[in-house]
């Protein structure tokens, strides 16, 4: 079923595969998936851990010991735990974002779900949220619709939609350039 996924492909996308099934067998599709979701959540959040995900100056050992830390501290346990130690230990954990976005796909296509990238300016409030996974519900005709957030405070404000191949691109700092360019050319 998700081995033939042509949209996850690569060694992320064979690690999310194994997790997916695995968890498909387990019957814990959503509690891995909650715990992937906290754990890329923690990364966005906290510079340090970005930085122990990314750099390959950490070795294995410590990297190893961080992220049991890391781990015990937020719960994250169980099937998604043991997902990120073998990472960890693998020297893989360089690309767990991918991987997370990867298992992501797999989940939606499974549950036939549509998902959205969200990017916005700061943390929108769980009514928002609603506000917009109904109206991509209505626009798609999708029974369901899964947002990834983003927060990106560089956009100003507004928010940016990729749905898919389509894009919605109403942030403040694009409408910002787009007068700026007319005012070059009116100039």
């Amino acid at each position: 079923m998700a081995g033939d996924d042509p949209t996850v492909s690569g060694m992320a996308g064979r690690y999310a595969r194994a997790l997916f099934e695995l968890a498909l067998d387990n019957k814990s599709v959503d509690a891995v998936k909650a715990d992937l979701e906290k754990f890329d959540a923690l990364i966005s959040e906290s510079p340090d851990l970005h930085r122990l995900v990314r750099s390959p100056v950490f070795g294995a050992e410590e990297q190893g010991k961080a992220i049991a830390a890391v781990l015990d501290k937020s719960g994250i346990g169980g099937l998604a735990g043991n997902f990120l130690k073998l990472i960890t230990a693998n020297r893989r954990l360089f690309a767990v974002r991918d991987m997370i976005r990867d298992f992501r796909k797999l989940v939606a296509r499974w549950k036939g779900e549509v998902t959205a990238e969200v990017t916005v300016a700061e943390k929108l409030s769980d009514a928002r949220l609603n506000e917009i996974k109904e109206t991509l519900k209505s626009i798609t005709g999708q029974k369901a619709v899964d947002l990834n957030v983003k927060i990106d405070p560089s956009i100003i404000g507004g928010l940016t939609v990729k749905l898919g191949s389509r894009m919605v691109d109403s942030s403040l700092r694009t409408k910002l350039n787009a007068i700026k360019h007319a005012m070059k050319e009116a100039g």
